[in-house]
């Protein structure tokens, strides 16, 4: 997968994962992406140890992966500013 494809995928997976985790998080678009990326790394990681799912780029599993992985890491930030 190109780099586009990875911020593409990145962007749609980190607004995924602050739609269904609300709350104050500082950052902005570039935040966003970053973390999307970062959640498709985590996620296809951690599907794949477990198992049940790896990362597949733009398809229904390959985002509900990336966006798992971005809320993962999502939950750590918060609980570490904690």
């Amino acid at each position: 997968m190109g780099i586009l494809s990875w911020v593409l995928l990145g962007l749609v997976a980190g607004v995924l994962a602050k739609l269904f985790m609300p709350g104050k998080d500082p950052g902005g678009f570039i935040i966003t992406i970053v973390l999307g990326i970062a959640g498709a790394f985590v996620g296809g990681w951690i599907g794949t140890q477990l198992g049940i799912a790896s990362f597949n780029g733009f398809t229904l599993q390959g985002i509900l992966v990336a966006t798992g992985g971005a809320m993962v890491l999502l939950l750590l930030y918060r609980f570490i500013r904690r």
